[in-house]
C-alpha cells in the first residue's frame, strides 16, 4: 500500500458538533484536541513522515471573543499534547498579531521532543496571504518560490482530509497543496474514529499521482 509521506489536517465541524448536542458554539473547539492526539498516534503506527493540523486562521478570530479564546486555549492544548509523543513540532502563523498566542511562540522554530520521528506542523493564525507576503520582496527571476514563503519548512502535501463535509481548502497551504489530493470525510471532527483515516489512505492508494507529468 502506497503510504503519504504527508497528510494536511482540516479538523472542521466543531461548531456544528456542539450545536446538535445542545452546546454553545465556543464548547465545540475542547472535543477537538483528543482527535488530534488519536490521529497522531495513527500516522505513527502506519510510518506517515509528517502532519499538519489547520489551527485556526486569520479570519477565524473575528468571530465572538469566546469563540475565538476557546479555539486559542485547544491549540495550545493540542500543541501541549504532542510535546508528551515522539514528535518534531512546529508552530507556523502571524507572530506580529496579537491573535497569536505567546505560549506557542517557543515552537516558531522547530523543536524535537522524545525520540523525534513525526514532523508535525500546527497552522496558527495563519492566513495565505501572510504566508505568501515573502514574495513581494522576492526578486522576479527566483529560482524556487517556495523559499520565499513564511511556510517554507513544510513540505509538499501528498494528501489533505477535510472532516465535516465542506468542500474547500480555506486557504490551506497554498504552496504546498498544489498537487495534493483531496479527502472529504462527512462526520464532524468530534466524532472521529480510525476508520476515518484508514478510509482515506485507502481511497489514497487508488489515486493516479502524476504531479502535473
Amino acid at each position: 500500500m502506497r503510504i503519504p509521506n504527508h497528510i494536511g489536517i482540516i479538523p472542521d465541524g466543531n461548531r456544528r458538533w456542539a450545536t446538535s448536542n445542545g452546546m454553545t458554539k465556543d464548547k465545540g473547539y475542547a472535543l477537538g484536541i483528543t482527535p488530534g492526539l488519536l490521529l497522531f498516534k495513527q500516522c505513527e503506527k502506519y510510518g506517515i513522515n509528517e502532519l499538519t493540523f489547520y489551527g485556526f486562521t486569520v479570519d477565524n478570530t473575528k468571530r465572538p471573543s469566546e469563540q475565538k479564546e476557546a479555539f486559542i486555549d485547544a491549540c495550545i492544548q493540542s500543541v501541549n499534547l504532542l510535546t508528551k509523543e515522539n514528535s518534531e513540532i512546529l508552530v507556523i502563523g502571524n507572530t506580529d498579531s496579537l491573535s497569536f498566542p505567546k505560549e506557542l511562540l517557543p515552537f516558531t522554530k522547530r523543536r524535537t521532543f522524545g525520540k523525534g520521528g513525526t514532523k508535525v506542523n500546527f497552522l496558527i493564525n495563519y492566513g495565505w496571504e501572510w504566508d505568501l507576503n515573502l514574495l513581494k520582496a522576492a526578486d522576479k527571476n527566483r529560482k524556487n518560490i517556495k523559499n520565499n514563503i513564511h511556510s517554507n519548512d513544510i513540505s509538499r502535501i501528498d494528501l489533505i482530509i477535510r472532516w465535516g463535509g465542506r468542500r474547500r481548502l480555506s486557504g490551506f497551504l497554498p504552496v504546498q497543496s498544489v498537487y495534493s489530493d483531496f479527502y472529504i470525510i462527512n462526520d464532524l471532527w468530534p466524532d472521529y474514529k480510525p476508520d476515518h483515516l484508514d478510509e482515506a489512505l485507502d481511497w489514497y492508494n487508488k489515486q493516479d499521482i502524476t504531479l502535473g507529468g
